[in-house]
């Protein structure tokens, strides 16, 4: 059975930054790309940020590039996020999303075929 958790998530400062981990299990890792969303109160869920399979391509929504960066340890089998320049529009839950098969292109919530419980981000003002 296939989990994916998430840590790192808190309250934070306007200007802070947090690193979240998507540690998984029951799957192999270094078979999937990887994605991260978030979804607000009340909005839809958004994409933020995805990695390859390989590592080798990375692609991030036009509203954290710069801020944030996906990276992943295929040995710990976790997928990381850090937010840096945190922004009150960035609260949000995050997700980590697991897709088997090519990442390029995938930037939609259909397109993964596993998802974490999510952890809360909230940035103060």
């Amino acid at each position: 059975q296939v989990h994916l958790v998430e840590s790192g998530g808190g309250l934070v400062q306007a200007g802070g930054s947090l690193r979240l981990s998507c540690e998984a299990s029951g799957l192999t890792f270094n078979n999937y790309a990887w994605g991260w969303f978030r979804q607000a109160p009340g909005k839809e869920r958004e994409f933020v940020a995805r990695i390859s399979w390989s590592d080798r391509d990375t692609y991030y929504a036009d509203s954290i590039k710069g801020r944030f960066t996906i990276s992943r340890d295929n040995a710990k089998n976790t997928v990381y996020l850090q937010m840096n320049s945190l922004k009150p529009e960035d609260t949000a839950v995050y997700y980590c999303a697991a897709r088997r098969g090519p990442a390029y292109g995938r930037s939609r919530p259909y397109d993964y075929d596993y998802w974490g419980q999510g952890t809360q981000v909230t940035v103060s003002s």
